[in-house]
């Protein structure tokens, strides 16, 4: 049985999978509370070094001054349930072992199995992941899914690793985890970094160590695995479906709106897509190598044949290379960072030029960003329902393996429009009606449905 200790868990593994794996040590003066902020909480040691994890309490504080919350809930919320550290020796192609550090974070397994992605990139850390995995909590709140918040994360940099070193990363993860992942304890999906492949390797090693293949252990897998057809399409469609529904709010058509993205993965790639086919004319493309401009509109059907091609978005013949941090400021009609955390900051927040801006990553805006923000008549999208696509066709998919009956592309699309519509609209009321920002609004429909899960369940013992 696992051990825990406020959200660090000693690892042991259960009869069934018992392999002799290391446990991670951590002692008790470590792991004792701070004295108290001045929010009140007692971040651990172990998370107080991470802006976006302290990003993410200062966003739940926030939360709880328009909620009703009891004290001792609150508390909870504010650890992960469970966090789990890794070291994973590889083989690496030149005969030499190089150990990569591993983490998967519970937030919450009140609402059924914890769901999240796992994500490979050079800058993963504990803080980082435990922010993830509390966003995800809420996000399955605001979306009425049947789980709770979850993340991992592998620190390295997935373009220098070849194949065989990234399956035998992941195989050796996906073992060091075992005892506390499971459909029914914990569900993986691809993230930044990871894709269907990295799931199938995920699914085979743990089907190997039970016995029978078990599709329903993780979702964004080959359609041929039993994943779910538009799955790695589901936030970008996600996405889009949320901005059209803003640029109504706003008054504008699609035809007559702009848009710049940060970001052209399985999110910015197929937003761009999803928003070209309606009349959005794209001015801006960037991802982690440089960013592209075009003021008549980038050929997103072009730029995806150059990126398929192995070419970089920077190349492309289409455009002029532009500076990625005056990318964000460009004047534009809908502005949406599809990358990673904190790039909208009290630095640049103030020059941003559009009308919406749609959050396809997560935690994209600072909370001192937010503040200026709030003073302008850009209307925000935030993250937790923007980019719930992706969680929500998961689930579809989690569904499917667990009935073994596989749905239609029309039944997926159409039920996925139909739940991030749903969402959508309950932020815009709750944030009319009660005149909050549209973050505070969504963030408040997660935790207080989390919370009223947890207080009616009790605490055990």
């Amino acid at each position: 049985m696992d051990r825990c200790t406020r959200g660090i868990v000693l690892a042991t593994y259960p009869p069934h999978l018992s392999h002799g794996t290391k446990e991670l040590s951590v002692s008790m003066a470590t792991l004792a509370p701070q004295t108290e902020s001045s929010n009140g909480y007692h971040p651990l040691p172990v998370y107080q070094n991470s802006p976006t994890f302290q990003m993410a309490l200062h966003q739940l504080h926030s939360v709880t001054e328009v909620i009703d919350i009891d004290p001792g809930v609150l508390e909870r919320l504010c650890y992960p349930k469970r966090a789990m550290v890794v070291s994973m020796p590889v083989r690496m192609d030149d005969g030499r072992t190089q150990v990569f550090f591993g983490y998967r974070v519970q937030h919450s397994l009140t609402s059924g199995p914890s769901k999240g992605g796992l994500r490979y990139h050079p800058s993963v850390d504990l803080g980082e992941v435990a922010a993830l995995a509390m966003w995800m909590s809420w996000k399955c709140g605001i979306m009425n899914l049947p789980f709770g918040g979850a993340k991992g994360g592998i620190a390295c940099d997935p373009a220098q690793l070849s194949r065989g070193e990234l399956e035998r990363l992941t195989r050796r993860f996906t073992e060091e985890v075992l005892s506390i992942i499971g459909p029914r304890m914990d569900v993986m999906a691809p993230d930044l970094g990871t894709d269907e492949q990295t799931m199938a390797w995920i699914m085979d090693t743990y089907s190997m160590k039970i016995g029978y293949a078990c599709p329903e252990i993780v979702t964004g897998k080959p359609i041929e695995l039993g994943g779910c057809i538009g799955r790695r399409e589901a936030t970008g469609r996600g996405v889009t479906y949320c901005i059209l529904e803003a640029l109504k709010e706003v008054g504008l058509e699609p035809g007559q709106a702009t848009a710049v993205v940060q970001g052209f993965g399985n999110v910015g790639g197929v937003a761009c897509q999803e928003l070209a086919a309606r009349g959005v004319k794209i001015l801006g493309i960037g991802d982690r190598f440089g960013a592209i401009h075009n003021p008549r509109g980038i050929d997103v059907a072009a730029l995806q044949k150059h990126v398929a091609a192995g070419k970089l978005v920077r190349d492309f013949p289409g455009a002029e290379p532009i500076d990625p941090a005056a990318m964000l400021t460009l004047p534009c009609t809908i502005l949406l960072p599809a990358a990673l955390e904190r790039v909208i900051t009290r630095q640049n927040a103030n020059q941003l030029r559009c009308r919406i801006l749609a959050e396809g990553a997560n935690g994209p805006t600072t909370p001192e960003a937010d503040a200026i923000l709030a003073d302008s008549d850009i209307f925000i999208i935030p993250d937790v329902i923007c980019n719930a696509g992706g969680v929500t066709v998961s689930y579809f998919e989690w569904v499917q393996d667990l009935q073994q009956l596989m749905w239609s592309e029309e039944m997926v699309n159409q039920k996925l429009q139909e739940l991030m519509l749903r969402a959508f609209h309950q932020v815009c009321h709750v944030a009319r009606t009660r005149q909050l920002t549209m973050r505070t609004a969504a963030l408040s429909l997660g935790v207080e449905k989390v919370a009223k899960e947890k207080q009616r369940r009790g605490l055990y013992p």
